[in-house]
């Protein structure tokens, strides 16, 4: 396709995303592109990441795996612009659903979103139950306050690896591209944690992707502020470039605190901390530490409200530069 196609397929592919979503009555009848993704990748598990190997060995069992699974996906990515392009307009439209298909934007808001409604409805049991489903931290352990901060952490940190991440991969790179990061962000969820089964064999998968993160997570600081500043004013805005340039960087990741952090500041709340993962204690300072404490539904909810707006300024800036390549 040519950049302006590629431009047109993807705000159309928003656009459907942010009214559509995932339709659940399609993935109960076939299988989702992220879960053939997730199988391809629970095969290489098996059969290269047994723990009779050395360290090293899993290591390089890891690397030869990641490349080869990131090669089929790119080749499947290359195989499907191509066959999409003897269509013309009917490729462009089939392109635009199968890119649809790996965004986020509907589908994290209404998740995150379901979390406040729990807490309403169900109290401290419903919230808990509700953020298990977008958060891998003990639900158990947390306290209300914890539970929102949770959510809100979630819906930052997808909002560049769900949505600006493969945005940005399928402008530049095309269907390929995007297909090549999609696989290679399911590896890292699943075998890049540094328990022992995967620090080493997970490890090529976690660096690659890092990598592949660093542009949308900085770009997503500039979104989630000009979505603060259209849902919650100009000091927002600000706040929310500032905190991230401050606090960014406090998080393990290299990547994930840069839009917590411009979150947590348009929305005056503190993110991250210590937290519990599989009973394990991760101790990390505070993100934005002098604001609020007590986070609430109500945060939740302006989050949610925020990263619409951002969604919608990062739709406006595809649009512009389609108009741009006409």
């Amino acid at each position: 396709m040519t950049i302006d196609e590629n431009l047109l397929v993807l705000l159309l592919a928003l656009l459907l995303d942010r009214i559509v979503g995932d339709p659940q009555w399609l993935w109960s009848r076939v299988p989702h592109p992220v879960a053939i993704f997730g199988a391809a990748i629970s095969y290489a598990d098996q059969q290269l990441n047994p723990s009779s190997l050395t360290g090293s060995q899993r290591r390089m069992n890891g690397v030869a795996a990641i490349l080869a699974l990131l090669l089929l996906a790119g080749a499947a990515g290359f195989v499907f612009d191509r066959f999409f392009a003897l269509f013309g307009l009917a490729g462009i439209l089939l392109e635009t659903g199968l890119v649809a298909i790996f965004l986020a934007q509907k589908s994290l808001a209404d998740h995150v979103a379901a979390v406040a409604v729990a807490l309403r409805d169900e109290g401290l049991a419903g919230g808990r139950s509700a953020v298990s489903r977008v958060v891998g931290r003990d639900p158990e352990t947390l306290d209300e306050p914890a539970v929102c901060r949770a959510a809100i952490e979630s819906l930052a940190e997808n909002f560049s690896d769900g949505v600006v991440a493969p945005a940005l991969c399928y402008a530049v790179f095309g269907l390929p591209g995007l297909l090549v990061y999609k696989m290679l962000n399911t590896a890292d969820s699943m075998i890049g944690h540094r328990s022992e089964k995967y620090i080493d064999f997970g490890w090529a998968a976690a660096r690659l992707d890092d990598i592949a993160n660093w542009p949308a997570a900085r770009l997503s600081i500039l979104l989630i502020a000009a979505g603060a500043w259209i849902r919650r004013g100009t000091s927002a805005s600000r706040e929310a470039v500032r905190v991230a340039m401050r606090d960014g960087g406090l998080h393990r990741s290299p990547n994930s605190g840069r839009p917590e952090a411009a979150m947590a500041g348009a929305l005056n709340v503190q993110l991250a901390g210590p937290r519990v993962y599989g009973g394990v204690l991760v101790a990390e300072p505070m993100i934005n530490n002098p604001g609020r404490d007590m986070a609430t539904a109500a945060d939740i909810e302006d989050g949610v409200s925020v990263f619409y707006a951002s969604c919608m300024v990062l739709t406006g800036i595809i649009f512009g530069l389609f108009l741009c390549f006409l």
